[in-house]
């Protein structure tokens, strides 16, 4: 009976239900997202909510709380059906055209900064009539962009919240160094310690980057309570308040460069502090065009067609049981 419901709902509906989800159950962020009135998305959904005969959403006083018990199941055909005509729509604009198109990448700063240019660079050369897009944020924004089908793909680490709907496919690790300004203390310890990391003021990363939640999870569970003085968005952030002597910042080895960051000194840290994973996120049912394969490939070799394809079907058949 829902099957026939859903067949005669509008997408534009199920889009509304999806954005009132990311945005906290806020109608009216909602609206904005979704260049809409208020008023037009109350309205949509009520009258999504009358033709299936159920409530989608828990309510107190007029204001939405939640997703009732149906309204969860809701969103998962909602996300299948919405990233499904996303799929149909490429399809129906790249189909026979293996070398054009767009490829949307959501990434990271450090990923964008330090990991994908010579991938990219290489890209570029080799499909010159591609549009390549980059869009940036932290893990669980640019997981959110390819869930929403906004982006192609995410390049990032580990992210806390779980994307059910997304394929995650592990590339390789991020370990640590301390990166401090020429000359500071830390860099002549004769041991490399949590606790004489600790002595000095820290620059972290921002809570949502596992290169936080990792970073502190370690000094935690050592009972170490370091001096957090600032917590930054992007590696580069962190070293320009590292070069003002602010303080030291524990960061991945691939965002210190010794040909640029000359006022500045690395020391690995690999063995205090558990490695980052970065990790291609891609949806279950999105369509492999040879040039999404040939980027992802260029990023992980050991992520072949095969590889990737088998991964997609292995969730989609976990979906559909």
């Amino acid at each position: 009976m829902l099957r026939e419901y859903t067949a005669r709902m509008k997408l534009q509906q199920l889009r509304y239900v999806l954005e009132i989800v990311r945005q906290g159950n806020h109608l009216s962020a909602a609206a904005e997202a979704l260049h809409t009135s208020q008023p037009g998305v109350s309205r949509q959904i009520q009258l999504l909510e009358a033709e299936l005969g159920f409530a989608i959403f828990l309510r107190t006083r007029n204001r939405i709380v939640g997703l009732t018990e149906p309204g969860q199941q809701i969103i998962g055909i909602a996300q299948r059906m919405v990233t499904d005509m996303e799929a149909l729509r490429s399809l129906k604009d790249e189909i026979g055209r293996h070398d054009r198109g767009r490829l949307v990448i959501a990434t990271t700063h450090t990923m964008a900064r330090y990991v994908l240019p010579r991938v990219i660079g290489r890209f570029v050369r080799r499909y010159p009539e591609v549009q390549l897009v980059l869009k940036q944020g932290n893990p669980e924004d640019v997981c959110a962009l390819v869930e929403a089908g906004d982006a192609d793909m995410a390049v990032c680490t580990e992210t806390r919240r779980e994307f059910p709907h997304l394929v995650r496919l592990p590339c390789f690790p991020l370990h640590r160094s301390v990166i401090a300004k020429v000359g500071h203390p830390v860099l002549h310890l004769k041991q490399l310690t949590l606790r004489g990391i600790a002595a000095y003021p820290l620059i972290t990363y921002d809570a949502h980057y596992s290169g936080s939640w990792k970073v502190m999870g370690a000094f935690e569970a050592a009972g170490i309570r370091p001096n957090v003085v600032l917590n930054a968005v992007d590696a580069d952030v962190s070293k320009t308040y590292v070069e003002l002597g602010l303080g030291i910042a524990i960061l991945a080895d691939v965002a210190f460069d010794a040909a640029r960051d000359r006022a500045l000194r690395a020391r690995s840290a690999s063995h205090l502090f558990e490695p980052s994973t970065t990790i291609v996120s891609l949806r279950a049912n999105t369509w492999l065009r040879p040039f999404v394969l040939d980027f992802i490939g260029s990023i992980a070799p050991e992520l072949t067609a095969k590889v990737v394809g088998q991964a997609l079907k292995t969730r989609l058949a976990r979906a559909a049981g």
